[in-house]
C-alpha cells in the first residue's frame, strides 16, 4: 500500500472550497475531495504545533505525552525514568514505528522536527529530508524534494511519505509573483466594520492594534502581505488575503504531487491524505493569524481521506474525531494492531461501511498561548481559561456553533445547565486521562507552575505600558489586576 499524506500547517477547514468557502482556494483539494470522505468534525487534542503532532504522532494526548507548551518542561516528553528500555514509547508505539513494523517505508519531508527540537518526533522514519528553514520554508523549497522521491520510489510498494507544507501559516510569505488571485473577492460575510471595530477597541496579543505579537509596527515591511494593523476593513482584506493565499499556494503544489503520482500511474493506488497541525483564528476572540485558544479555529482540522476501492464516491463525515483516530484507523486499515497505551480508537469497520462512529464528546487543550481546556459536543464548544494569556477570554464561556459560527456570542450566563453538563464531562475526562496516565503529573498544571504560557511569560508590564500609551489605560488595570502576582 502506498500512503501520501500532505500536512499543511495552520489550515482551517472553513477556508477549503470543499468545506464550504466561498474563495476558490483550494481547487486540486475540492477535486480530490470529490473523491474522499471528507471529515467535518475533526479535532487535534493539543494545541498548536508541538502538542498537536507530538500527540498525532504518538497517539496519546498531551496529557500522557507531557508535551503541550513551546518551551520550558512541557514541551519535553515525560521521562520515562529507571524502567525505560532500550527503545522508549515513540520508538516502540508511535505511530511511524507500527507503519514500519508493518513492513511501510516511512518517510517525512518536513523541517518541522529541527523547528521545535522535537527530536522524538523523527522516531520510526526510515528517511528524512529536511529542507532546512525550520518552518519558513516555502512550498517551491518542500515540492522539489518530495517529487524527487516520488519519481525514484512511488512505483515501489508499501510507503507512508509525509510533506509538510508551511504555507498559511503567519507571516504571510507567498512569494510576491504568485500575486493575489482574490483581489477585490467578497470578505467572509461575518467580518464587518462592527466586528473589526470591537477588536479593534479590545486588546491581546495578536489582537487588531497588535497583530503581528506584542505591537512590532514594522514586521509588515519584511512582510508585505502582513498589515501593520487591523485598522481599516482594506486591512482585514489584507490580512484575510494573506491567509487564503497561502493556502492557494500551498494547493497548487498538491496539485503538482498528484499529477506526479499520475504521471508515474501509481495515483489509483495510493491512499491520499490532507491533514493540518491545527487551525487558525482570523480574528475570532480577537485573535488575527495566529492559534493561541483551545477554540473551534485553533482545534478543528480538515481530514480528506482518498482510498481507492473505498471512496470512490464522495461522502461527508459529521461525527466527532480526534485526530489521531485517524491514525489508529489507518494502522488498522492496513493490518495493524492500536497498541494499549494509545488515546487514539479506529472507527475502522465504520470507514469501511460507509458510516459513522464517533465520540460523544471531544477535549481539547491549549498551553502556550493561553492555559485551556474545552469540552466539544452536540453543537456547542465550552471553553474553560486557566490562563488567559492576556486575552479577553473569561474563565467559562460557552458557543452554540449552529447559530453563532464564529464564536462572538458567549451563552455561558444564559444556559448554566449547558455549561455544567460540559463541566462534568470535562470532569470525566480528567480522571480518564488521570487513571491511565503513567505519570503524576498534569502537564498544564507544570505550565501554570513555570509561570503560564510560554509566550506570553514575562510580556505583561511591558504590554501594559503599551495600553496605557495606546489609549486602552481601562484594559490594563484590568490585566493588572488579574495578573498582581506577574507583576
Amino acid at each position: 500500500m502506498r500512503v501520501l499524506y500532505v500536512d499543511i500547517d495552520s489550515l482551517r477547514p472553513d477556508h477549503l472550497g470543499c468545506y464550504g468557502y466561498h474563495r476558490n482556494t483550494s481547487p486540486n483539494i475540492d477535486s480530490l475531495a470529490r473523491e474522499a470522505v471528507v471529515f467535518q468534525n475533526c479535532y487535534i487534542s493539543d494545541a498548536p504545533c508541538l502538542p498537536s503532532r507530538t500527540a498525532l504522532w504518538s497517539g496519546r494526548s498531551g496529557f500522557h505525552t507531557g508535551v503541550v507548551n513551546h518551551g520550558g518542561v512541557a514541551s519535553e516528553p515525560f521521562r520515562e525514568g529507571p524502567n525505560r528500555g532500550h527503545r522508549d514509547l515513540f520508538d516502540r508505539t508511535g505511530w511511524m514505528a507500527l507503519l514500519r513494523s508493518l513492513g511501510m517505508r516511512t518517510v517525512t519531508v518536513s523541517s518541522f522536527g529541527e523547528r521545535h527540537s522535537a527530536w522524538h518526533w523523527y522516531a520510526g522514519f526510515t528517511e528524512i529530508y529536511n529542507p532546512g528553514k525550520r518552518g519558513m520554508d516555502v512550498a517551491d523549497e518542500v515540492t522539489p524534494v518530495a517529487v524527487d522521491w516520488l519519481q525514484r520510489n512511488a512505483q515501489s510498494d508499501n510507503w507512508f511519505l509525509h510533506i509538510n507544507y508551511w504555507d498559511p501559516h503567519t507571516p504571510y510569505r507567498t512569494p510576491v509573483e504568485f500575486e493575489n488571485p482574490f483581489e477585490g473577492e467578497p470578505l467572509p460575510s461575518w467580518l464587518t466594520e462592527e466586528v473589526r471595530q470591537r477588536c479593534w477597541e479590545g486588546y491581546g496579543p495578536h489582537s487588531a492594534q497588535e497583530p503581528s505579537g506584542w505591537g512590532q509596527e514594522d514586521f509588515h515591511l519584511r512582510y508585505p502581505r502582513v498589515p501593520a494593523q487591523i485598522d481599516s476593513m482594506e486591512a482585514v482584506r489584507m490580512w484575510i488575503d494573506g491567509y487564503d493565499v497561502g493556502v492557494r499556494y500551498a494547493d497548487e503544489h498538491v496539485g503538482r504531487l498528484l499529477s506526479v503520482l499520475d504521471e508515474l500511474r501509481v495515483l489509483d493506488e495510493t491512499v491520499v491524505i490532507i491533514g493540518a497541525d491545527h487551525g487558525e483564528n482570523l480574528g475570532e476572540l480577537n485573535v488575527w493569524g495566529d492559534h493561541q485558544t483551545a477554540d473551534q479555529f485553533t482545534c478543528r482540522v480538515p481530514l480528506i481521506v482518498r482510498w481507492p476501492g473505498l471512496t470512490s464516491s464522495p461522502r461527508v463525515d459529521r461525527a466527532l474525531h480526534y485526530q489521531y483516530d485517524w491514525a489508529a484507523t489507518l494502522l488498522e486499515l492496513l493490518g495493524g494492531q492500536v497498541p494499549d497505551n494509545w488515546d487514539g480508537t479506529s472507527f475502522a469497520e465504520a470507514f469501511r461501511s460507509g458510516t459513522e462512529a464517533g465520540r460523544p464528546y471531544l477535549v481539547i487543550s491549549q498551553n502556550t498561548w493561553s492555559c485551556q481546556r474545552s469540552v466539544r459536543f452536540d453543537n456547542y464548544i465550552c471553553l474553560r481559561t486557566y490562563h488567559d494569556g492576556y486575552k479577553q477570554l473569561q474563565p467559562l464561556m460557552l458557543f452554540d456553533l449552529s447559530r453563532d459560527p464564529h464564536e462572538e456570542h458567549d451563552l455561558s450566563g444564559e444556559m448554566p445547565q449547558i455549561v455544567d453538563r460540559a463541566m462534568g464531562m470535562l470532569e470525566q475526562w480528567y480522571s480518564d486521562m488521570a487513571a491511565t496516565s503513567l505519570h503524576d503529573v498534569d502537564p498544564m498544571m507544570t505550565v501554570l507552575r513555570e509561570g503560564g504560557p510560554y509566550y506570553t511569560r514575562g510580556e505583561l508590564p511591558a504590554y501594559i505600558e503599551r495600553l496605557r500609551a495606546t489609549g486602552r489605560p481601562h484594559h490594563a488595570q484590568a490585566l493588572a489586576a488579574r495578573h498582581r502576582a506577574e507583576l
